[in-house]
């Protein structure tokens, strides 16, 4: 019996694609950038099949590729091309929700299960899952865990990481950790959830996880303003974390993306005139109905006025007009698609090191790279901007890559050098390996490969990811 038919025989032949058409949507990424062709795709509906699946894949020495809602942006689910001899697991059919408890302020859910589920789920019973971006409707729970996704509100509830309490994982030989325990408070121990948090599948599978819930949010308000550069954004983001609600989301958005959403969607209405060389979206909420956010949120942006941190300003009048706003942010990468190609980086930095890193990042890419448009857009509450140098127009992908190639390593020298991270949110997948070896600590490194050793000594799970050399 071949390898494949074991894996068959386990988890059903329905459950095991083989044909390249079936296999297809598997072999590529979100962005067209890393193409892989797996031996098979496999299909577990159980924690333990995915046991099973990865016991025998092991005992073969085929590598495992776990993948997701396949939303990534740094290539960690698909096959390497000239890797060994991988399958994909897919989690897609790991879509149960296990348990919601209000009282408790929790949900257990697999990992196959899509963001957006889990959120409804959540409503369901009165309560909310706050995490938030714009491929919720996609992305499943184990992809956001394994690449500790962040997201528009990570200003309030943290990243991914933030609101796990507990963790069901396979292991490479075929064991399961059960550690889906919902306490808040456990000190028995390594807190074993945060290694596989993160580890993008190269220590094991996340199967299901316990979630943090927190209280619906009764009152919302969101506004779109002008400002003059990003000292006042976070003047402004100073003065509105007094404003006596929660401040739940705060964008800076450059002048640049703003003129590639103006130009590639003319079927959004933009709340202001592209004229401002800065702008910033942000989002008070309560918990209450009856606090007066609103009035807080335009006290706020009046005294801001008055001090010369806004130049322009609107408040959304109603839901549609929130959503309307936040289309801009959330569909972006849209926009920036068909605006040609970009070198795209994901750095965060201390958000009060957010001005000098975007003028030091602007001044180093002009430069080097004259003929590129800088385009900065991100979660500047928490110091997360998302910075790509755009190609002239009419340059192909291919020429661009070769011309500006360099343009992350740049920018993600920056970020470092002003203590923060070349990959705030989106992972490092194959992306990012040259940017490990040349910038992560090297001592942190020798550890993390040591991690990997214990739990994975045949290297089978998701080669050639996270860590240069695996």
């Amino acid at each position: 019996m071949t390898s494949l038919d074991a894996l068959a025989e386990a988890l059903g032949p329905r459950n095991i694609l083989t044909t390249p058409e079936d296999m297809a949507p598997y072999a590529v990424d979100w962005r067209g950038s890393y193409r892989g062709t797996p031996q098979a795709v496999l299909r577990p509906g159980t924690a333990a099949e995915v046991a099973a699946a990865l016991r025998i894949a092991t005992q073969a020495g085929l590598a495992v590729v776990p993948a997701g809602g396949r939303t990534g942006l740094a290539g960690g689910a698909v096959v390497r091309e000239a890797g060994p001899p991988a399958v994909v697991l897919s989690l897609e059919r790991l879509n149960r929700i296990r348990d919601v408890d209000a009282r408790d302020f929790s949900v257990v859910a697999e990992a196959g299960c899509i963001i957006q589920q889990v959120q409804q789920a959540a409503v369901a019973v009165d309560r909310l899952f706050p995490i938030a971006w714009g491929a919720q409707g996609s992305a499943q729970i184990g992809g956001m865990l394994s690449t500790n996704a962040g997201g528009i509100r990570t200003i309030r509830w943290g990243n991914a990481r933030d609101l796990v309490l507990g963790l069901e994982v396979a292991l490479p030989d075929g064991r399961v950790l059960h550690d889906l325990r919902r306490v808040r408070k456990d000190n028995s121990g390594y807190a074993l959830r945060h290694l596989f948090i993160g580890a993008e599948g190269t220590l094991g599978i996340i199967t299901a996880a316990a979630l943090r819930l927190v209280p619906p949010l009764r009152a919302v308000e969101t506004a779109f303003v002008a400002v003059p550069s990003p000292d006042a954004a976070l003047a402004l983001l100073s003065r509105v974390y007094g404003a006596g609600a929660d401040v739940v989301a705060f964008e800076l958005i450059s002048h640049s993306c703003m003129a590639v959403v103006a130009r590639y969607a003319p079927q959004i209405r933009l709340p202001l005139p592209v004229e401002s060389p800065w702008f910033v979206m942000l989002e008070l909420a309560a918990s209450h109905a009856a606090v007066p956010v609103r009035a807080m949120l335009e006290a706020a942006l009046f005294a801001a006025d008055e001090a010369g941190e806004i130049t322009d300003g609107v408040l959304a009048e109603n839901e549609a007009q929130r959503l309307a706003f936040w289309r801009i942010r959330e569909d972006y990468p849209e926009f920036a698609r068909a605006a040609g190609p970009a070198i795209a980086t994901d750095t965060a930095v201390p958000v009060s090191a957010v001005p000098e890193f975007l003028a030091r990042a602007e001044a180093a890419l002009a430069a080097r790279w004259p003929e590129g448009r800088m385009l900065a857009l991100g979660h500047a509450g928490d110091g997360n901007i998302h910075l790509s140098l755009r190609a002239p127009e009419g340059m192909s992908r291919e020429d661009w890559a070769a011309r500006a190639g360099g343009a992350d390593m740049v920018v993600n020298e920056i970020a470092v050098e002003l203590g923060g991270s070349f990959s705030a949110e989106h992972g490092i997948g194959s992306l990012k390996l040259h940017v490990m070896q040349a910038l992560k600590d090297p001592l942190a490194l020798e550890l993390m490969r040591g991690i990997k050793g214990l739990l994975d000594p045949r290297g089978l799970m998701n080669p050639g990811k996270v860590l240069p050399g695996n």
